[in-house]
């Protein structure tokens, strides 16, 4: 029963873009940065950071850096989500750096995204911002790169519909081996 109940949860878990104004708990945020760390990650490198932003203004400013997306400003917290490509290099070298911390923080967000949900808020992954002025706006070290913003809250109002996702015929390619 216990498979069906996290299949339920992951298959209604949609982008949220309208929160209320409520603050979310210092023990919900933890736990669903905690949730996201269980992510993979080659080699167990787990080469992410993740800053937690609650201050207006910097919601404010990060949200003009997501190029106007302004419901990012409104979520009482965003988890910025940053990978630290050369602790993926030290092990795995150039592939390590370029795709592997980005893969491995990729799945940190998504981890982070079903934990927001598992806990009842919502959360939307944006990827869509200026890097090098949201590095600024985090202040962030040089060796940190941010991957994406996660705004998260309450939801407010009707929660979107889902939006159609691709069959899984045009998603899944077979390939046949010659004997």
């Amino acid at each position: 029963m216990l498979i069906d109940d996290c299949n339920s949860m992951i298959k209604s878990r949609i982008s949220i873009r309208k929160f209320k104004k409520t603050t979310i708990p210092d023990n919900d945020i933890n736990e669903i940065i905690e949730i996201g760390t269980k992510a993979p990650s080659a080699g167990n490198c787990q080469p992410w950071r993740i800053v937690v932003v609650k201050d207006a203004a910097i919601r404010e400013k990060l949200a003009e850096a997501a190029w106007g997306q302004s419901f990012v400003a409104k979520a009482p917290v965003i988890l910025a989500v940053c990978a630290v490509p050369a602790e993926s290099k030290e092990r795995y070298g150039e592939r390590g750096e370029t795709l592997y911390a980005l893969q491995d923080t990729a799945a940190l967000t998504t981890s982070l995204l079903l934990g927001a949900h598992f806990k009842g808020y919502g959360a939307c992954w944006v990827g869509a911002f200026d890097e090098e002025t949201v590095t600024m706006i985090l202040k962030v070290s040089a060796d940190m790169k941010p991957v994406a913003l996660v705004p998260i809250g309450i939801p407010d109002g009707p929660v979107p519909k889902k939006r159609k996702r691709r069959p899984l015929s045009e998603i899944v390619v077979r390939e046949c081996f010659a004997k």
